[in-house]
């Protein structure tokens, strides 16, 4: 599977605050999560967390990006 590519992710809305564009959420399940989670003893290396991270936020500075320059979208 290509990297970044996921079948299936399901998340849980923590936070939103529209005024400020702010929002924090939680990935609860999916294949992003990757099969060594479901053993119960794996150690998340700092790197992969830093990996994922980076990722995740260049993402959503590509959506909010499209979302700026086309604010027709948003109704």
């Amino acid at each position: 599977m290509p990297e970044g590519y996921f079948k299936h992710m399901k998340t849980r809305v923590d936070f939103l605050d529209k005024e400020n564009y702010v929002g924090k959420f939680t990935l609860v399940e999916g294949d992003a999560l990757g099969h060594e989670l479901e053993k119960g003893d794996v150690i998340l290396k700092e790197e992969d967390i830093k990996a994922t991270l980076e990722h995740t936020m260049g993402l959503y500075k590509s959506c909010a990006d499209y979302l700026i320059a086309n604010p027709h979208i948003c109704v």
